[in-house]
């Protein structure tokens, strides 16, 4: 995938991915608790996430004693780019190199911006996780297997888009988790939901709860297990859920882990990819919905036309 590349759905299984985003996850969790130590807390831990932008992804403004700065992953020019509302500008590259050796280069680059800040330095929601200054192991990265999946995330955002705009209940942002790097959109029924069981790798059980504290609908999409793959699931589980007839043909229910998938390939294979990811997104959300008696008259309007609210509104 070249810098320049139009391909709208890149083929990533052309791509030796996985090795690039292993490291993209793991260095934007050292930039990801920075953003999470410096804001007030958002329900379902909102505040801490990152946020697609036309160079790749980014924190949004950050505030420090009354300082505004911003950290862009910048996959355009492979650099981390922390830039403050005064004009000054500090750049990490992003290159091979260990996540020891990212976190000194972004820690010490925030210092001498006057930022200096403390983060809890173990990587969340990773089994057998090594502190960010203790892991040595050489990390590789491809530049262009980076931009081709953050070009992959765009198309799927905008999708995602189309998929938020049906809904006016409580809805997430479409933001980009880096605990587990998926990019979600999650829809709330209104409801309260039972306490989670918690027990995520070091996500304290206390806020695994709070993120699911009320009933949701979530999908999304993140680098997968073996491949990149569009996800759904409910919280709590309706009985019936994992049995439901789901689109399109490729969606299927993974018992292990309790949620439709859909592997990216199928998407960027079809005929229409926007026609199936939205056929994914649609059936997944009514099984859940359906399943668990959501007020759906009340949470869902039709979709109007680009800019403007349907006539009905």
């Amino acid at each position: 995938m070249s810098r320049t590349s139009n391909d709208p759905w890149p083929d990533l299984a052309a791509i030796d991915l996985r090795p690039t985003t292993d490291a993209l996850h793991l260095w934007s969790q050292v930039a990801g608790k920075v953003r999470l130590m410096l804001t007030p807390w958002i329900n379902h831990s909102w505040q801490a996430t990152f946020y697609l932008s036309g160079r790749g992804f980014t924190t949004g403004p950050i505030y420090a004693d009354g300082r505004a700065f911003e950290m862009e992953f910048d996959l355009l020019s492979d650099l981390l780019r922390i830039d403050t509302a005064e004009g000054e500008a500090r750049r990490v590259k992003l290159e091979v190199q260990s996540v020891a050796a990212f976190y000194q280069a972004t820690m010490a680059a925030l210092a001498e911006l006057g930022l200096a800040v403390d983060i809890h330095r173990m990587p969340c929601e990773i089994p057998d996780a090594v502190a960010f200054n203790e892991d040595h192991a050489p990390r590789a990265y491809d530049p262009d297997a980076a931009r081709a999946y953050w070009r992959a995330m765009l198309q799927v955002q905008r999708v995602f888009l189309l998929f938020r705009s049906r809904f006016v209940g409580k809805c997430s942002p479409i933001h980009l988790f880096w605990g587990s790097f998926d990019l979600a959109v999650t829809r709330f029924s209104g409801r309260d939901a039972p306490p989670h069981p918690g027990g995520m790798p070091h996500v304290p059980d206390a806020v695994a709860r709070e993120a699911y504290c009320r009933e949701v609908s979530s999908a999304g999409f993140w680098p997968g297990i073996d491949h990149p793959t569009f996800y759904s699931y409910a919280y709590p589980v309706p009985d019936g859920f994992g049995l439901a007839k789901v689109e399109p043909e490729a969606a299927k229910f993974d018992t292990q882990l309790g949620e439709f998938l859909l592997p990216y390939d199928a998407v960027r294979s079809s005929a229409d990819p926007d026609t199936a990811l939205l056929a994914f997104l649609q059936s997944t959300y009514e099984a859940a919905a359906d399943l668990a008696h959501w007020e759906r008259s009340h949470l869902e309007r039709a979709q109007g036309k680009l800019g403007r609210l349907p006539e009905d509104a």
